[in-house]
């Protein structure tokens, strides 16, 4: 087997955005199916009401696990990626032994398990937690109450149908990217697999400088990721607080922990990443006498603005995504709650993601410290 079920368990951040995407795509839309299914009862003074909740389900829905689906595929992208760039010489050996692209390609659909493990966990989250959603959206009494009632039918839509489309684009891509000549791969050839640009650098940038701003240009898929992470602490901590007054506070500790269980798992598959890509630049500076808040400040400080850039586009994100749910979706709703953008909350999310980011590069600082010489002498 060329790629192995412990290969696919380290695809454990698509298995996070996957369960998120479905926990909240299955509340909602099991809950719109179910209002859909009592429009007949609903009387004229509670049909603003009711459009509302429909509007609201979908907008949450598209927006919510929309953005999550694009951020899984990425993901899905960089891993396949990421092993086939490690795994050259044994993919190139088996190439070479005579089994075809389509073959060794076709393994690589036991990635799709981990999007498979993923939403089966966010529906049967769902599921558990559906009579306290449900609750909290009755207990306002806008409408008539809705009862729930599962619809298993949403199974297929949101976990064996993704599970299947992420299999298949983990296939398609493999088969792209194993394209390379067997020799190629054999031999390690970088330049078959990507172009290398020339990099121009300025005469005043110290060394320093000039390696914090190669190592972020060098890997691009990595600022990305950063600024997902921030984006999503900054986006989710801050509308958690609003939530509270516009609609409950269950919707507000649920994007709250979606949020910063985003937020953590993806700066932590960036920064490790990053880290574990640059070992030999890292024990080459320790060579030539480079302290560990030196290497720190050339592999890790170059990501730190473009932190602050998703965290402020989190900030606009949910500001305006509140408003549009607040002007538009609640437009007509007599009673809905204004809304203005909440500046203690902010400055709470701001100094708590400064805190926090900073403790995240604290830690990886340690592990540049004990990045052993002798180690990763022995591997060259």
């Amino acid at each position: 087997m060329i790629i192995s079920i412990k290969d696919a368990a380290k695809l454990f951040s698509v298995s996070i955005m996957s369960c998120c995407a479905v926990f909240v795509c299955t509340l909602f839309l099991n809950f719109r199916i179910d209002l859909v299914a009592m429009k007949d009862q609903i009387l004229t003074p509670m049909l603003v009401a009711y459009d509302a909740l429909l509007n609201t389900s979908v907008v949450v829905c598209a927006v919510t696990g929309g953005c999550l689906l694009i951020t899984a595929v990425i993901m899905m992208i960089f891993y396949i990626k990421h092993y086939i760039d490690t795994h050259k010489k044994e993919l190139g050996i088996l190439k070479a032994l005579g089994y075809p692209r389509k073959k060794i390609a076709a393994s690589f659909s036991l990635f799709g398990i981990s999007v498979l493990l993923g939403t089966f966990v966010g529906f049967g989250g769902a599921l558990g937690f559906m009579p306290i959603f449900y609750e909290s959206q009755n207990e306002d009494g806008l409408i008539c109450e809705v009862l729930f009632h599962a619809h298993f039918e949403l199974l297929f839509c949101l976990v064996i149908l993704p599970s299947l489309m992420f299999g298949l684009l983990a296939v398609v891509y493999a088969y792209f990217k194993l394209k390379a000549s067997t020799l190629s791969l054999i031999k390690d050839d970088k330049g078959s697999f990507q172009k290398v640009k020339k990099v121009k650098t300025r005469e005043n940038l110290s060394f320093l400088d000039d390696l914090k701003r190669t190592t972020v240009k060098s890997r691009k898929s990595l600022i990305f990721f950063i600024i997902f992470a921030s984006f999503c602490y900054g986006a989710m901590t801050q509308m958690s607080y609003s939530m509270k007054d516009l609609s409950s506070e269950i919707m507000g500790a649920m994007m709250l922990m979606i949020g910063l269980l985003l937020a953590f798992v993806t700066l932590l598959l960036a920064v490790t990443t990053l880290v574990n890509g640059n070992i030999k630049t890292i024990a080459m500076m320790k060579v030539f006498g480079y302290s560990t808040s030196e290497c720190r400040k050339a592999i890790l400080n170059g990501y730190r603005p473009l932190s602050y850039i998703g965290f402020s586009l989190g900030t606009i994100y949910q500001y305006g995504l509140l408003r549009i749910m607040v002007d538009v979706v609640f437009a007509d709703y007599p009673n809905m709650v204004a809304y203005e953008f909440d500046v203690p909350a902010f400055f709470f999310s701001l100094i708590t993601f400064i805190l926090i980011y900073e403790l995240f590069m604290c830690f990886f600082s340690s592990r540049i410290h004990h990045i052993s010489i002798k180690e990763i002498m022995l591997e060259g």
